[in-house]
């Protein structure tokens, strides 16, 4: 176990917010957790579990206690001739676990390689990419309930999942800590190529496997997502838009080559890239923080930027998209 007083978080958020903690403590193990919830915890009027802090944005120091997970553990679990159930526990980094499935024949996890973070985040956030949602290889989430400091199981429908959401984000949010998550995957695979041009991007690496797929979506999100090492970013600050027919029709009308995908008889959904790029906003700089030149998107930080600054600028994308198209951003990074 490992507790820090007055330290700084710049490593735990790749926003590259230097703000501070005062308190920080780390857990290896979930009697660790236990103990810090038990005994650490009702000292501090305010409590965050991160993960690899890439969906957030701290507004300021945090005046309570932060905790992060150490724990390392991925084993298999179960499987038969077609599938092989694997347990991660939470404080693995996500591209390791999808590095790991990949080098081991196991399909499912390949399209959603790269996406920053661990893998408890990813059961909250229900992290998605190129057509796939995490919500489609978990089977099984273990979590510690703050309150009662027991265990429980989540099956895949008690997590109600939805678009970049799940019950940990909502009605639950902040009463349970995530210790592991189980996925299932395909020994063999069923590959998910119909994202734009994914299939003929694959192909330029050669035939269509696990590997060539990862390397393929490694090498797009490099060419369009800044590396937080190098400019502190959060990956997509908005979540794109799920809109009615109604007013799709009205904007399609207006922009005929506007990229859509269908949800259902009566929505339709927007990216939101495209219509921050419409409003003039790619590539913008106000202070210390921009829109990505190659991603609009990405909300990025050029140096020395405040979490005020980056809402500032995101609040104003917002009210610009809102008065050309009449539609309305919700940011899919959260503010602390």
């Amino acid at each position: 176990m490992i507790k820090k007083h007055n330290t700084s978080l710049l490593a735990f958020n790749t926003f590259n917010i230097d703000v501070k903690a005062k308190c920080l403590m780390e857990y290896d193990t979930v009697e660790e957790l236990i103990s810090i919830v038990g005994n650490e915890l009702p000292k501090f009027n305010r409590f965050i579990h991160i993960g690899g802090g890439s969906n957030l944005l701290f507004m300021s120091d945090f005046d309570g206690l932060v905790v992060h997970s150490l724990m390392k553990g991925i084993a298999v679990v179960d499987e038969d001739d077609d599938s092989v159930w694997v347990e991660v526990q939470s404080g693995v980094v996500w591209d390791d676990f999808v590095e790991y499935c990949v080098a081991n024949g196991w399909g499912g996890v390949e399209n959603l390689s790269l996406i920053p973070g661990e893998v408890g985040a990813s059961a909250v956030q229900n992290i998605g990419a190129y057509g796939v949602e995490v919500k489609d290889v978990i089977t099984l989430v273990n979590a510690l309930e703050i309150a009662s400091l027991q265990p429980k199981e989540f099956s895949l429908d008690a997590c109600e999942y939805g678009y970049r959401d799940s019950v940990f984000k909502s009605k639950l949010k902040g009463k349970y800590i995530i210790t592991t998550v189980v996925f299932k995957l395909e020994k063999t695979p069923k590959f998910q190529l119909g994202y734009q041009h994914l299939e003929a991007e694959v192909l330029q690496n050669g035939e269509v496997t696990l590997a060539n797929i990862r390397k393929t979506i490694i090498q797009i999100r490099e060419s369009k997502l800044p590396d937080p090492k190098l400019l502190g970013n959060a990956g997509s600050f908005f979540m794109n838009p799920v809109v009615s027919k109604d007013l799709f029709l009205k904007i399609q009308s207006q922009y005929p080559t506007m990229p859509h995908y269908y949800v259902s008889d009566t929505e339709e959904k927007i990216p939101a890239g495209w219509l921050i790029e419409q409003s003039g906003w790619k590539g913008k700089q106000v202070g210390n923080v921009a829109v990505h030149d190659k991603q609009a998107l990405v909300i990025v930080n050029k140096g020395g930027a405040t979490g005020g600054e980056v809402v500032q600028l995101a609040t104003t994308i917002q009210q610009s998209v809102l008065d050309i198209f009449g539609v309305t951003l919700s940011a899919e990074v959260n503010y602390v």
